[in-house]
Order: structure tokens, then sequence, then C-alpha cells
């Protein structure tokens, strides 16, 4: 399936006073799929993924967050305020509980909403986030700054078409699901009003500092309550494999895979894995509150 093959139309609403638009197909417990933070990031990662939520009887939303895509632009940047636009959302839609499925960026917030929301989210599903898996002693420092160059230079100037391309070549292991039509699509979700957007995210103020005695996100994974899915690629960035394994091992329960031949776009790479796995995930359910 394409992101192309029977796409919906898109859908405007009104969420916490923003102009948001999503796509959905299909009835039944709704699944909400939370793209990532990266440049060119939109609801149109998931596209691909709804059809085989529909058919499992479920309502598949995926939707721009705030300043991504076709979603007005807000004036505070920050990772909080799209966490918390996502309960937004689901007001806007009359969604009184909602499955997460969240890629990258994203997974951090599903958490973070998965511990504050017990009786609103259901399940969660995280997709390829690395900030949820410890770290190795011996790289962090090197990882950490080798981001850090990477996001300032991705926000110097916006990117020509071959630059959409090399970013994505970079994040998938399958560059033959690059096709005209899908560099087209996100090249437009990297320029103009989105660019923009993410050279404001990049130079926004860093959080306030945690306390020192603060629990790190990754390990507050293991305190997740509703029925919980991870999936990493086996050749995604900063040693993510290698940390998944960590993770298994600190937490055995964790229901944590491991897909080969899958970089960061785990939607696209391990579209059939996360089809099934998640799917599967939602058949469960959901603890109490």
């Amino acid at each position: 399936m394409t992101a192309d093959a029977g796409k919906p139309q898109d859908k405007i609403v009104d969420a916490g006073g923003l102009r948001t638009r999503y796509v959905e197909r299909g009835d039944g417990p709704a699944v909400l799929f939370l793209h990532g933070g990266s440049l060119g990031s939109s609801a149109d990662v998931f596209l691909r993924n709804l059809p085989a939520f529909a058919h499992a009887g479920f309502r598949a939303i995926t939707y721009d967050q705030p300043g991504f895509g076709l979603t007005d632009t807000p004036t505070d940047h920050s990772v909080r305020f799209r966490r918390d636009h996502v309960l937004a959302f689901m007001e806007a839609l009359g969604l009184k509980q909602a499955a997460l499925a969240a890629h990258s960026q994203a997974g951090g917030m599903g958490v973070q909403l998965a511990l504050a929301e017990p009786d609103r989210i259901t399940h969660l599903a995280i997709l390829g986030t690395g900030s949820l898996l410890p770290p190795l002693e011996s790289t962090r420092e090197a990882e950490g700054a080798a981001q850090q160059r990477l996001e300032r230079r991705m926000a110097t100037h916006e990117p020509t078409l071959d630059d959409t391309r090399k970013l994505l070549e970079a994040n998938l292991f399958h560059h033959e699901l690059i096709t005209p039509d899908e560099l087209a699509l996100r090249h437009a979700r990297s320029i103009g009003g989105c660019f923009e957007a993410f050279v404001a995210r990049s130079s926004a103020d860093a959080p306030a500092p945690k306390e020192p005695a603060a629990k790190p996100l990754w390990q507050r994974v293991a305190d997740v309550r509703q029925p919980l899915l991870m999936i990493y690629g086996r050749e995604d960035r900063a040693n993510a494999a290698l940390r998944a394994e960590r993770l298994k091992e600190l937490y055995p329960h964790l229901d944590l895979h491991i897909v080969a031949g899958c970089k960061h776009l785990v939607p696209w790479d391990a579209q059939a894995e996360v089809d099934e796995m998640t799917t599967r995930l939602l058949s469960r359910a959901p603890a109490r509150a």
C-alpha cells in the first residue's frame, strides 16, 4: 500500500484555537498517529498505515501537529505545547479516549500523556524514539554533539529538492519507497511556512533543567500501565538497536522489537510489522487507571 493509494480527503478542525489538518479512515475505537519533529514530518508519514487499521476495525487518525504540514503555526514552539495539543485535538473531535502510535520525538510525548492521562490514553505504540532508550556512557557526549551540529546545519537554509531526498535517504533503509510523488510531498512539507516553523523550533529557548532527582523519561517507560509496544530499526542511528537491547535487559517485561532492514522512518521501512504488531496490541484490554 502506498501513501497515495485511496488517499482520504483532508479534514480541518479547530483544536485549541489552531486550524488543524487531519485525515482518517475507518470506524471504531480511535487510534491517533503522532509524527516526529524532523523537518518535513506531517500526517502524511502515516497515510500508508491507515488502511490496515481501518480494516481491523479502528478509527485511524493522523494529523499535522502545530507548525507542521497544513496546521497553523503557534507562538509556542515547545514540545510541551505540541504534547498538550494532542488533548486539544481529542477534545475537538469529541474523543474521550484514544490509543497513540507515536514516531520519533512524539514517543516521549506519548509516554508523558500515558502517565498523566491514564483514563484517556488506552494503548501506546512507540516507533523509533531514541530518547526512550538508555544512553551509552561511552558515546553519550559524542552523539549529543553530533545531533546538535546536524540540527544547526539543517536550520540555516531552506532545503532544495535534493536536500529533501538526502534527508529521506538518511532515515530510510528502503530507498525504493522514495517515489517522485513521495519526494514532492515531503519537500512541500519542508519549505515555506513549514521551514520557518522548523527554524523557530530549532532556535526556541531550551526547557528548564530537570531536578537532579528526577527520573529520566526512558526509565519511566516501565511505569506505563497501558498496553505498550516499542519498535526500533536495527539500522537506525545513534546505536538504537544496541540501546534497545539494553532497555530490554533492564525491563524484560517490555514488548520491544528490533526490526532488520529498518532505519529511523519506522512506519515506512517496517510498515508490515507496525501494522500487524500495533493492531494486535490494540486488541488487548486497556489497563484500569
